[in-house]
């Protein structure tokens, strides 16, 4: 496995930035490939009257594999990265070898989760991000609040559109423990100990749905560890591809 490539897919509202404290270590050891994901960062938002789903983000990272003349990766995410990955897991098995999933579920979207995605996407649509995205989601974002103001930076510089499009996106993503279930590969589950959106116990329903697994979970991080915890989450990826 040291010999494949890992793909890692950034949270929302993010970019592939949020990946900046942890790339140099791990690509001192791995080809690592950061993109950043449709309508973030600094991929366009295609133009498309299709209802937004992780199904056509997927099509994007294999276009990506593609490009890139790869015929599989280890591929990873954190949280939305995470649903993206469980999503390219299920349209294509054949292209990755192994997961690392941080700080991210298998479970959709509960009632109440949906309805919040919802409103996020029309006030995004409304009044863009900044001033009120970051303020909103920081506090469940992070434990450890060194990070935040690069968190609040990455949050404010994204587009509107990309922001509402992911929102949907994730609202309308199905529940994905089937599709861990029905997998072979190998997978490394990373999760903060204080993460309050996808929490332990959420890592622990992966694991248990997976046939080879190991879990990794991080003293005082929230849900974004490699912010938190980049060493922490340096070691967890290469002590177990090694």
């Amino acid at each position: 496995m040291t010999e494949l490539p890992l793909l890692l897919l950034h949270a929302f509202p993010l970019d592939a930035r949020m990946w900046d404290l942890v790339r140099a270590p791990l690509a001192e050891r791995l080809r690592l490939i950061t993109p950043d994901q449709r309508g973030l960062g600094r991929s366009p938002l295609p133009e498309t009257d299709r209802e937004p789903s992780l199904d056509d983000a997927a099509r994007d990272v294999l276009a990506l594999l593609d490009r890139l003349e790869l015929d599989e990766v280890v591929l990873g995410g954190c949280s939305m990265g995470g649903y993206l990955a469980l999503a390219v897991l299920k349209a294509a098995p054949e292209r990755v070898a192994g997961l690392v999933l941080i700080d991210t579920k298998a479970m959709a979207d509960t009632p109440e989760a949906a309805e919040n995605r919802l409103k996020v996407a029309e006030r995004a649509e409304a009044e863009g991000v900044q001033g009120w995205l970051a303020d909103a989601i920081l506090p469940n974002l992070l434990h450890n609040q060194e990070p935040a103001e690069r968190v609040r930076e990455l949050i404010d510089a994204q587009s509107p559109a990309g922001v509402a499009w992911a929102a949907r996106a994730m609202r309308n993503r199905p529940d994905s423990l089937d599709v861990l279930r029905k997998s072979d590969v190998p997978a490394l589950v990373v999760v903060g100990a204080e993460d309050k959106l996808t929490p332990v116990e959420e890592a622990g329903k992966m694991v248990d749905a997976l046939d080879e697994a190991t879990l990794v979970v991080l003293p005082g991080a929230g849900h974004l560890t490699p912010l938190e915890d980049p060493a922490g989450v340096v070691e967890a990826i290469l002590g177990w591809f090694a």
